[in-house]
């Protein structure tokens, strides 16, 4: 909403600097001025893209953790997608990590640092979330 504000302002701001009244200051100017209106909404991401993870050529033998975070049904979902991926793959190995918080990473130290830990020894991680 507050884009189309600004968007609405904007475009009556220039449809108002080229329409002015003879006795005013935009048509006392000469004919060669031009207005360039910028908007005030930025589209930069800071953030350089990077590619995704390169993928596991199998799943035998890997270490794959299972994140479940707060939500009711997300443990449900981890149990079946563990019984899944031993079924067919027996050699896998996987482990749980249900988070009880809303934000893993932010929330507590604590967490945060046994969360990291958790997931660089994993091979892959599957994450769950219980909506």
């Amino acid at each position: 909403m507050r884009r189309l504000l600004s968007i609405a302002a904007v475009t009556a701001f220039s449809v108002v600097a080229v329409h002015a009244p003879s006795g005013s200051l935009a048509a006392q100017q000469t004919p060669e001025t031009e207005y360039e209106v910028l908007s005030p909404w930025a589209d930069v991401d800071p953030i350089p893209l990077r590619g995704l993870s390169p993928r596991l050529d199998t799943l035998d033998g890997k270490k794959i953790g299972l994140f479940a975070n707060f939500k009711r049904a997300a443990k449900p979902i981890t149990d079946e997608v563990e019984r899944r991926l031993k079924q067919k793959y027996p050699t896998i190995q996987t482990s749980l990590f249900h988070s009880t918080l809303p934000n893993v990473t932010e929330t507590e130290t604590i967490n945060k640092e046994r969360f990291a830990a958790w997931a660089k020894d994993m091979d892959a991680v599957v994450a769950a979330v219980g909506d």
